[in-house]
């Protein structure tokens, strides 16, 4: 379980961001930077250590979720690679990329909890890596704090466009 070291990283990348940046920190500045670093972080180290994991780990990730190994993990080891180098790239693209990238990791990863939550349910499967912090913190609340984020980035802006003093 990384999620608690990535969650260090986004912290303390965070507030890094905000002390040593030459604008001032303002609401937008904030939302801006945690939300790049958990892009960074999460969607993009968290998705190479997924890949490496579903890859090179699969029977052991497998079991650990309760699922027999099948080849259709490969599979997810490669959208998490794909998720994994678009987090990464989020470092050096802006507004529109970062938000692609945020929605469609936010729907593979609510979709991988649904798919936990139902196997719960129906199978009683509390394996570890099916429950616990991995579907509360990993397939859940990372990926609607970073939506959340993305709808308070987008109401800041409109704000900011509206307001007289940002005309000038």
């Amino acid at each position: 379980m990384l999620w608690y070291l990535y969650l260090a990283a986004v912290v303390v990348a965070t507030c890094l961001h905000l002390w040593l940046g030459k604008r001032p920190v303002s609401a937008s500045r904030c939302v801006e930077a945690l939300l790049l670093n958990l892009l960074v972080f999460f969607v993009g180290l968290g998705g190479l250590v997924g890949f490496l994991g579903h890859t090179f780990k699969a029977r052991e990730i497998a079991l650990k979720i309760g699922w027999q190994p099948s080849p259709f993990q490969f599979e997810v080891a490669v959208a998490n690679l794909a998720f994994g180098v678009l987090g990464i790239m989020c470092i050096w693209q802006r507004r529109g990329f970062r938000t692609a990238t945020g929605i469609g990791f936010a729907i593979f990863l609510l979709g991988c909890a649904y798919g936990h939550v139902r196997d719960m349910t129906l199978h009683g499967n509390f394996s570890p890596y099916n429950v616990g912090p991995v579907l509360w913190v990993n397939d859940l609340a990372v990926p609607v704090v970073i939506l959340l984020l993305l709808l308070v980035r987008r109401h800041l802006a409109l704000t900011q466009a509206a307001t007289p003093e940002s005309n000038h």
